[in-house]
């Protein structure tokens, strides 16, 4: 197996070889210890020797975040395709 010679910095996002995707949350350099969370919000502690073990590719965060919130796209309650800086949702906007 090849060796991972990436270097893992918080908020990077990865994709395993079998698809998992995941972010590192956290890096503890003086305990060789990484933090990731997984797409479906699970959080994972692993070492630096584990991490150099695993076969990855680094892509681009998610634009569909509800992965850890367990919730669908029609869910979400808001417009996602909003793309104007003064195009914003106010709750209180829908109270009569």
């Amino acid at each position: 197996m090849k060796a991972n010679a990436r270097q893992p910095n918080i908020g990077d996002w990865f994709q395993s070889i079998n698809s998992d995707r995941f972010e590192i949350v956290a890096r503890d350099d003086e305990e060789a210890t990484l933090e990731i969370q997984h797409f479906d919000g699970a959080i994972e502690e692993i070492d630096f020797d584990t991490w150099a073990e695993m076969e990855i590719d680094a892509i681009e965060p998610p634009e569909d975040w509800s992965g850890s919130l367990d919730i669908e796209r029609e869910d979400y309650g808001v417009d996602l395709e909003l793309t104007a800086p003064n195009d914003h949702i106010n709750p209180l906007d829908d109270i009569e």
